[in-house]
């Protein structure tokens, strides 16, 4: 199991839900349409990170332009976790308003079409159990913050437990 990163402060009350969100002392850097949609970080099965035959291609990010109108260039663009793990976007790939990508981990074929870009990294980047992930502007500005933990709430592991900052 992997194992680095932030806890988020997730509480259950009463058989409720409770997220305790930190405003971010620096909102005004936080002014990019793009946000992390979600991230599936413990890969269906059991973790096996070999290019053939493992199951790291199961372990996605989700990024989604919530603009109404702005067209965004993914290239120059990072996505890192809280211990340094890091990925630019080295091409371009354009998100449309509305859209969305899928990074993947493992080896694969980048396809706007299919709203995919592969890491062509065979290692895990995400924790099963928590972690933070940044969404860093290729101008170097944070866009997201997306933390999480897996508990009674999250057993899947499908990561829509979260808050931005």
């Amino acid at each position: 199991m992997r194992n680095h990163g932030v806890v988020t402060a997730i509480a259950a009350a009463g058989g409720a839900l409770t997220m305790l969100a930190v405003t971010p002392a620096q909102a005004a850097e936080y002014s990019s349409p793009l946000k992390v949609r979600g991230v599936q970080y413990d890969a269906p099965g059991r973790d096996s990170n070999r290019c053939s035959g493992g199951n790291t291609h199961k372990e996605y990010l989700a990024i989604k332009n919530y603009s109404s109108s702005r067209t965004v260039n993914l290239k120059g663009w990072v996505v890192k976790d809280a211990a340094g793990n890091r990925f630019e976007f080295r091409a371009n790939h354009y998100l449309q308003p509305g859209d969305h990508v899928k990074l993947r981990g493992g080896n694969g074929r980048d396809s706007d079409a299919d709203n995919v870009v592969y890491r062509d990294n065979c290692n895990f980047m995400w924790n099963n159990d928590k972690d933070t992930i940044y969404l860093v502007k290729s101008s170097g500005s944070r866009a997201d913050v997306h933390r999480y933990t897996k508990s009674a709430d999250d057993r899947d592991g499908n990561g829509y437990i979260t808050y931005h900052g």
